[in-house]
């Protein structure tokens, strides 16, 4: 089981770092690529053909024209999850080309800048296939469910 990770800029690393690590807590392999659909779209659709044989899943995060989870998606059949990177616009701009992409390649999307809930989406569609990483959905749910009547417990003064 593997991820593919793919942003179209270095700038956007530590906002796409998030994925890394929702994938790294359920011990999901992962490969990371920084390929613009603009500026280099030939090597993009010679990763995508590698991607294809070796993953499950792509998380692609865009910002400004925000093609690339869509470009992507139109090379691969596997699932798609775009993160929408504030770049301008607050990122609505990034969002809604995600959300808004032509009838039968679709792209999912996550919150404006919130990585780390496209790799837990996407431990969720492997936990699908492998039995191994539901169990430890499972068991990761029920701790933060455990956690949060902990910390809460006692209430709360205002």
């Amino acid at each position: 089981m593997k991820v593919a990770i793919i942003f179209g800029s270095k700038s956007d690393t530590e906002k796409m770092r998030g994925a890394a690590n929702a994938l790294k807590e359920f011990d999901i392999k992962y490969d990371a690529y920084i390929l613009s659909a603009h500026r280099v779209p030939e090597k993009l659709i010679e990763v995508i053909s590698k991607i294809n044989m070796e993953c499950d899943c792509i998380i692609a995060g865009a910002g400004l024209a925000a093609h690339l989870p869509g470009v992507v998606a139109s090379h691969t059949t596997l699932p798609v999850i775009g993160v929408p990177i504030n770049a301008a616009l607050g990122g609505m701009d990034a969002l809604l080309s995600m959300v808004q992409m032509p009838k039968s390649i679709p792209v999912a999307a996550v919150g404006i800048d919130n990585s780390y809930n496209a790799g837990m989406l996407a431990t969720e569609m492997l936990s699908l296939k492998y039995p191994e990483i539901k169990e430890k959905l499972i068991e990761f749910r029920k701790n933060m469910k455990e956690k949060f009547i902990r910390d809460n417990q006692e209430g709360v003064e205002l």
